[in-house]
């Protein structure tokens, strides 16, 4: 523990971290790809040179058409520590980025490009991407390079990709111990009859290109040192113990990169692999082992699954058991394809034409189950103490065990529902600052509905993260206080049928409110169950700050979502109870201006 802590990633005395918050100019060599996102911006990792040592975060407004790792700069902004997190469910970016010893982020206002010196490792594996692009196409090319490579390497369309998740199989497109072990599989089976020394020696350059291909993420090196501790016990003669091996690469990394114990690819990794040696064994003494490896590995990853994303991917073991033959193929026949293009070029379109429709079906099936009804059934974030609970009721089941101990597992596993069942119907009111202004979510008897100040994708994208984390299947009526911009106006239709834009009028559903106040144009009123609380615009420019309760107001009857009405429509307020007016203690800005009477807009 005394090394691990050392060997934690800490600031240095030169890193800008020890600036913020200040004007500076930096320079250094870009060390990933940028990372884009929807509103044209994108973000890249700088590995700092000269008198600030240490990496730090970019942020460009236009992202550059080019910008490849290797190349150095020289950018200019405001450097600032990350800001903490909205809402625990939306995950700490902040500490994500210390565990990579990234302390800062930079917002670049002007930056120069000093050098052109692309990565030759990273330029081979996007010559390798291309290649195959050109000749499998886009589509099928994209999906061969990620089989290949991973997600992370060979970026997929974000529509298959969400596919590949809704249907539990993202593990196909991230590099992981089952595309090294189809890999190491075909090189053994290939030089089974040849000397010693070339089964090791072909089995450590299997390793070695699996590596060069995916990278050095965690999960890879995981795999990747765990596969050539048994290649080596099995060429000596002897017989590994796969939970040793397991145990001892997780002790290895770990004590190189402690950090890499909240990553959570290699915590799927590892855990998925543990439900495989541990669970599997025993399930195919009863079931097939086409079965029975999904279902341990399901199992084990549930609690994981919970605890970071809140969903359930329903059709995971069938879902696995139809795409294994052909996951086995293509990866197979992308590694082929990969050292065809290297090696043999003239043979890798008669490859790449073999896997066209392997690749196709593949893509349908996912796709197809994808789009099955609660193909991601949405269960919430649970807490921590609720997911350790959860998984020390399921071990007696994962490991066999008999008697009472089964008995006290499935004890523990239904206070564990229970408990989160109980979280899921309470009342609850979120406040978060996002964009131009506040978020607002309203959680009643498992259902929600929310008003936004800000239309913009962030918010949009924060919303969608935030119905999923908290368990919300649907919102019943979405609530916006600015014009949407047109190529927006999806992303919030997504997440509830009943969207309305500056409305004047009311929506509610059973529990649930919205009533703008046309009395006093710059308030309204939020009914959350059996508490009432209103919405006061302070100025133009004023962001929503804070809620207040306003006592008690009459619960909405069932029914759909009523539609707000037009501006000559008239209230008399709430017919019970104390209704919000101008009693509030504190305010809510309800719109960035006082916007015109005009007709709601669907």
């Amino acid at each position: 523990m005394g090394w691990c802590w050392w060997r934690w990633p800490r600031p240095t005395p030169t890193d800008p971290v020890h600036l913020a918050p200040q004007s500076v100019v930096l320079e250094g060599r870009i060390q990933r790809p940028p990372r884009r996102v929807a509103s044209g911006a994108c973000s890249a990792v700088l590995q700092l040179e000269g008198a600030h040592q240490g990496r730090s975060q970019l942020w460009f407004r236009q992202c550059p058409k080019q910008l490849d790792p290797g190349w150095r700069l020289r950018v200019a902004g405001t450097v600032r520590q990350p800001r903490p997190p909205l809402h625990p469910v939306l995950g700490d970016r902040a500490a994500q980025l210390a565990r990579q010893a990234i302390f800062t982020t930079l917002a670049v206002q002007r930056y120069e490009l000093l050098e052109r010196q692309t990565q030759p490792l990273w330029q081979w594996r996007q010559q390798h991407a291309a290649r195959l692009q050109a000749s499998a196409g886009p589509r099928h090319g994209a999906l061969l390079s990620a089989l290949v490579m991973g997600r992370a390497m060979a970026p997929l369309p974000d529509a298959i990709t969400n596919s590949f998740r809704a249907a539990g199989l993202s593990h196909a497109l991230a590099a992981s111990g089952f595309h090294l072990s189809v890999l190491l599989g075909v090189v053994l089976a290939l030089t089974r009859r040849a000397p010693r020394l070339l089964r090791v020696i072909s089995g450590a350059a299997a390793l070695g290109l699996f590596v060069l291909l995916a990278g050095p993420m965690p999960s890879v090196l995981r795999a990747v040192l765990m596969g050539a501790i048994a290649l080596l016990i099995r060429e000596s003669g002897e017989r590994a113990r796969p939970l040793g091996l397991l145990l001892v690469s997780l002790l290895a990394l770990l004590l190189w990169q402690p950090a890499w114990l909240l990553d959570l690819g290699f915590q799927f990794s590892a855990v998925a692999t543990a439900g495989l040696v541990l669970t599997a064994p025993r399930l195919q003494q009863r079931l097939p082992a086409a079965l029975a490896v999904p279902i341990a590995a399901c199992l084990w990853t549930l609690p994981l699954q919970l605890l970071h994303f809140g969903v359930l991917p329903l059709y995971a073991v069938p879902a696995n058991l139809l795409a294994a033959p052909l996951l086995t193929l293509l990866t197979t026949g992308a590694m082929a394809a990969a050292l065809a293009a290297q090696l043999v070029p003239p043979l890798l379109p008669v490859i790449t034409a073999l896997l066209q429709w392997p690749s196709e079906l593949l893509l349908l099936l996912v796709q197809g189950a994808a789009a099955l009804p609660l193909a991601q059934l949405a269960l919430g974030q649970p807490p921590l103490v609720l997911v350790l609970l959860l998984s020390l009721g399921l071990m007696p089941w994962l490991l066999g065990c008999s008697g009472p101990w089964r008995r006290w597992g499935a004890g523990l596993v239904l206070i564990s529902c229970l408990w989160q069942g109980q979280r899921l119907l309470a009342d609850e009111l979120l406040e978060l600052p996002i964009g131009k202004g506040n978020l607002v979510l309203l959680r009643h008897g498992g259902r929600g509905a929310l008003v936004s100040r800000d239309a913009g994708p962030r918010s949009c994208s924060q919303a969608q993260r935030l119905r999923q984390a908290l368990g919300l299947p649907r919102l019943d009526w979405v609530v916006l206080l600015d014009p949407v911009p047109a190529d927006d106006f999806g992303c919030w239709q997504k997440l509830s049928p009943q969207l309305q834009v500056l409305p004047r009028g009311e929506l509610s559903s059973p529990g649930l409110l919205f009533r703008s106040q046309l009395q006093v144009p710059d308030e309204a009123l939020l009914q959350l169950g059996r508490r009432c609380y209103c919405l006061r615009q302070q100025g133009v420019s004023a962001n929503m700050d804070a809620l207040a309760a306003c006592g008690q107001c009459h619960t909405t009857k069932g029914g759909p979502p009523k539609p707000a009405s037009s501006a000559a429509a008239r209230f008399s307020g709430a017919r019970s109870g104390r209704p919000c007016g101008r009693r509030c203690a504190t305010a809510l800005s309800v719109a960035g201006a006082r916007a015109s009477a005009a007709a709601p807009r669907a």
